[in-house]
């Protein structure tokens, strides 16, 4: 019975240190739909509701496997987080009108990081960088 026990924990060991194998790209799917949703937002229940699930879908996306680039798409996750934290503030402190600034930062901040990630062009895979 021992022996029987020790090898069902044994089976469950691996799930509990595995990353759950995060799909990013489902993931950046429906943070840029939650997103959409706070830009969208005109009352700020529905914003501070679309700019939580934001951001618990970004701190998902720490959680992945960045194949190139890691240290710099983790930095660039936390930026995106400080500004939507800031947008929050802003937003019910002084109104939705005082997110639009830090809203759009996140966006500049998806562009810029987006970036890093994008498949080498043509030429790129001829020549070389």
């Amino acid at each position: 019975m021992k022996v029987f026990l020790c090898l069902v924990a044994l089976l469950f060991v691996p799930s509990l240190f595995a990353n759950d194998d995060l799909d990013l790209e489902a993931n950046m799917k429906n943070m840029g739909l939650a997103f959409k949703h706070t830009v969208e937002a005109t009352q700020l229940q529905e914003f501070n509701t679309a700019i939580d699930e934001f951001m618990i879908l970004v701190k998902r996306s720490k959680t992945a496997t960045f194949h190139k680039e890691a240290e710099q798409s983790l930095q660039g996750l936390d930026k995106v987080i400080a500004k939507a934290e800031l947008a929050k503030k802003l937003a019910n402190e002084q109104g939705l009108d005082a997110a639009k600034g830090p809203l759009k930062a996140i966006d500049g901040l998806r562009k810029q990081y987006h970036k890093l990630h994008e498949p080498p062009g043509f030429w790129e895979l001829l020549f070389g960088k």
